[in-house]
């Protein structure tokens, strides 16, 4: 599947590549290129995901509650390898929300507890500071959090998701170290539309970028050029990611020849097309599916 998918990119985009594969992310035609770290030990360091050249974006995953899942990756070192990607013009985000165990379930059952969560990633991971609160990467600052709310249980309904992204949001008008800070919000959803689990916290307006999930998701069979395009027409003031896999196999659930073709070369003419968020640097670094190392 992986090699594939490589030679289907040559092929497309033949008269854009006069860059090597790991260059990628500053091409046309794909648009920009995020991926997810943090999955996997023996992906690397995240300073070396950032030194490929290509990905313009990284997502560290996952925060699960209040507790950093970085699959034995240690913590020394991370938040100068976070300044080092942001030196070189990279977005890093934390990704939060996965439950660690099939089954287990989560949620903001009331605004104070969502107050909570923000004032917690605020000060932990972004640009605040609050005596007793540990930030895991020093003086780091993150530049957003993004949303992969995937619980197994309900809907959503009675959770305050979208009080948690109008809290973060609010967090723009803040300094720090004597500079102003961006708080990028975006929602990594499942590809179904809509995603009931976000639906309310998407309508809030503040999500900068929308990770549609064409991977280990329901229903991500039926995710045709139709519906991808109903995502990019509800959410036109957001720039709306492909989220595709770089394992071996998918699943079954999906023919990349199909998603380009059927998708991929007619959604990128969208204004609000932003480009691709690959899962995981592990499974690209092993497979070879945008970089090249």
């Amino acid at each position: 599947m992986a090699f594939r998918w490589r030679l289907l990119v040559a092929l497309v985009l033949v008269s854009l590549l006069a860059l090597p594969l790991g260059s990628l992310a500053v091409a046309d035609g794909l648009g920009d290129i995020a991926v997810f770290w943090g999955r996997n030990k023996s992906e690397g360091t995240l300073r070396e995901a950032c030194d490929t050249g290509a990905y313009n974006t990284v997502l560290i995953s996952f925060l699960r509650a209040y507790s950093l899942d970085l699959s034995g990756h240690p913590l020394a070192g991370v938040g100068d390898d976070v300044k080092h990607c942001q030196s070189k013009g990279i977005l890093v985000l934390l990704s939060i929300g996965p439950s660690a165990g099939a089954g287990a379930d989560y949620s903001l059952p009331s605004p104070k507890s969502a107050a909570d969560v923000a004032a917690y990633l605020w000060n932990a991971y972004l640009g605040g500071s609050y005596t007793g609160v540990r930030r895991p990467f020093g003086d780091a600052a993150l530049d957003g959090v993004d949303f992969y709310i995937d619980q197994s249980s309900g809907a959503g309904a009675g959770d305050h998701y979208d009080e948690l992204a109008r809290r973060l949001y609010a967090y723009n008008s803040r300094r720090y170290r004597g500079r102003r800070l961006g708080v990028t919000l975006t929602a990594s959803v499942r590809c179904a539309y809509p995603d009931t689990r976000l639906q309310a916290a998407l309508a809030t307006g503040k999500f900068a970028r929308i990770h549609v999930r064409l991977y280990d998701s329901f229903n991500c069979t039926l995710f045709e050029r139709e519906n991808a395009e109903r995502w990019l027409s509800e959410y036109p003031s957001s720039r709306v990611f492909v989220g595709v896999s770089a394992e071996d196999k998918l699943g079954g659930q999906i023919d990349m020849k199909d998603v380009y073709y059927d998708m991929l070369q007619f959604i990128e003419k969208l204004p609000n097309y932003g480009g691709l968020v690959i899962w995981n640097r592990y499974y690209d670094k092993k497979n070879h599916f945008i970089s090249n190392s």
